[in-house]
């Protein structure tokens, strides 16, 4: 039988190198205390940060050098657990981390409702009696805009040391997912029994055989089916958490507090809902052409993933998936083609799959250390994207924090999507213009249709379920496992109409993560409208919108998100971007159409 290896069996060089944060586990306990010992220092200012210039100044000063040393201990610890979350000592050190981090914002609290004392005046003051604050006054005013929304410093200070516990519903579902929730292993149609996992779900999706697809499809859901009640609490409680923490700052709704962070228009988020159910026929095109090229009666759920070509992805080894992603970046210029290549090459990727590893993909990392990439690379032509997708985040990293100081060097997710997805469009690009095996090149172009399927619309029906149970929530309604079946039932409907629908299906929401991270997946959908707009210009001009594209990514934090996109020639307050994006996606289905 297939089986996913220990952590122990996998080669040193597939793995990321966490030494380069700390030699060992004891050096970061080491650290780990001795930024402890620090936090307090932060909390001698709480009611004299404003007196004077300079007393600000020395503050930020200090925050900057502490917070730095616990964001560096808390990334150690998070990517230590994330090897294995089976693994208690990784989970107490993960716990300890947060409470660190959690103690650390408890300890700053005081600031922002101290600096809303001050008017812009008063800022505009203090930055001529000490030019050094000059550095800040982005943030000054990011500050001053959240004002109506910034409650006492007490109270401040509670809702800080509550971080950690609001976060427990996501951190259980996470235990539950990764680490207590296993699935039976399954017969292949050539006799080998394969362990259906998190990691390899979706690709065990994608094999011919209708039979097995279906199979992996029933044993998948149905063991999720056991553990509902559990998870539907657990979401239910993160949205209520979502909720009520909006209504402790004076927002109206949980969304209007999620948008407001990176100052992102709530009409952004309208226009994304609107413009893609306008275009769900597009979406209900793909299905119909998908349902031809299988030759089936009717397409199930089951199908969604199969790839329109009949076959499995052609076998894509992570060595080669690394060189066509390197090479599809030559576009953004020589430096950002040889930094990536530079950091796959000393181990910023985590590669394979091992038990107990937290699914998914992601990268991470802070200021003061390299990027880490997340895979469970399964060798097919999606893990070859996902690639392509992590280093798009990790380049925006270490681009923003060569040209940006710290306070500015973290960006919006809003933006983060965006540089990933381009990355994703220009591998598209590059493969289906230079490589010469027509199976391949069919494959990506259906790897591609997927990704817009998955990206664009897959991540609106998503954000229209946050939506929906968030309003719920906002009124006092139920969210009860079966409620949650009915609203995502209801949609998973509207928008796979051609195809037939299950009970089984309903229950998808129980497997997505994202759920948790209070209204994150629109912007997946809007990060590749602008992408594929970003990308197109890049072609059509060259060297020129490359460098406007990386001028955007090197702002990294120091403007907000619609000003970074218009760096970069993109206007997502306007629906072009989404419908230009949909519009390239019915093309390429028209492509595929003459293909199949």
């Amino acid at each position: 039988m297939s089986q996913v290896p220990e952590r122990s069996e996998l080669p040193t060089e597939d793995t990321w190198d966490l030494t380069s944060i700390y030699e060992d586990d004891e050096a970061w306990a080491a650290a780990y205390d001795a930024v402890t010992d620090r936090v307090d220092d932060l909390r001698e200012y709480e009611g004299r940060v404003t007196k004077r210039p300079g007393t600000l100044l020395e503050f930020l000063d200090r925050r900057e050098s502490i917070l730095r040393e616990v964001s560096t201990v808390s990334s150690y610890a998070s990517l230590r657990s994330a090897e294995d979350t089976r693994n208690q000592e990784y989970q107490a050190m993960q716990a300890k981390a947060k409470s660190l981090s959690s103690a650390a914002s408890s300890a700053t609290s005081f600031l922002e409702p101290e600096l809303q004392t001050l008017d812009r005046d008063d800022v505009g003051a203090f930055i001529e009696e000490e030019p050094a604050l000059a550095d800040y006054e982005h943030y000054f005013d990011d500050v001053l805009r959240a004002k109506p929304h910034t409650r006492s410093a007490d109270v401040e200070a509670v809702l800080a040391d509550l971080g950690e516990v609001a976060g427990a519903a996501s951190d259980i579902y996470g235990m539950l997912s990764n680490a207590d929730l296993t699935f039976p292993a399954v017969e292949r149609p050539d006799g080998e029994a394969v362990e259906i996992t998190q990691g390899n779900f979706t690709k065990l999706q994608k094999h011919p055989d209708r039979e097995f697809r279906r199979t992996v499809y029933e044993e998948y859901y149905d063991e999720w089916a056991d553990v509902r009640n559990a998870v539907g609490t657990s979401l239910k409680n993160s949205v209520k958490k979502d909720v009520k923490y909006a209504r402790a700052r004076n927002y109206e709704t949980a969304r209007e507090a999620a948008l407001d962070g990176p100052n992102v228009p709530v009409e952004v988020y309208d226009t994304l809902l609107d413009s893609v159910h306008a275009n769900l026929d597009t979406l209900h095109r793909h299905a119909e052409l998908k349902r031809e090229a299988l030759g089936v009666d009717e397409l199930r759920m089951w199908d969604l993933y199969t790839s329109m070509t009949g076959d499995e992805s052609p076998e894509i080894p992570y060595e080669r998936a690394a060189d066509y992603v390197v090479e599809a970046v030559a576009p953004l210029g020589d430096a950002y083609q040889k930094r990536v290549r530079e950091g796959l090459d000393s181990r910023w990727v985590d590669v394979h799959e091992n038990r107990g590893k937290r699914s998914g993909a992601f990268s991470a990392g802070t200021y003061d250390t390299q990027p880490f990439i997340l895979l469970n690379y399964q060798d097919d032509i999606s893990s070859m994207f996902t690639l392509a997708h992590e280093l798009g985040h990790s380049m925006h990293s270490e681009l923003a924090k060569e040209a940006q100081p710290w306070q500015y060097a973290d960006y919006t997710i809003f933006v983060a999507e965006v540089a990933s997805t381009v990355n994703e469009t220009l591998l598209t690009h590059h493969l289906l213009e230079t490589v010469e095996d027509d199976d391949l090149r069919l494959h990506v172009l259906d790897e591609y249709l997927e990704r817009f399927r998955s990206t664009l619309y897959r991540q609106t029906m998503f954000a229209d379920f946050e939506l929906r149970i968030h309003e719920i929530a906002e009124d006092d309604g139920a969210l009860t496992p079966d409620r949650l079946d009915e609203e995502y039932g209801e949609l998973k409907s509207e928008f796979y109409e051609p195809a037939v629908l299950d009970d089984r299906i309903a229950r998808e929401w129980m497997r997505i993560p994202h759920f948790y991270y209070n209204y994150y997946v629109y912007q997946y959908a809007t990060g590749i409208s602008a992408a594929v707009a970003i990308v197109e210009r890049i072609l059509e001009e060259g060297d020129d919108a490359a460098t406007a594209y990386r001028d955007a990514l090197a702002l990294g934090g120091s403007e907000y998100p619609m000003s970074v996109l218009e760096t970069a020639g993109v206007d997502m307050t306007s629906p072009d971007p989404i419908e230009s994006a949909l519009g390239v996606y019915d093309e390429y289905l028209g492509r595929m159409a003459d293909l199949v």
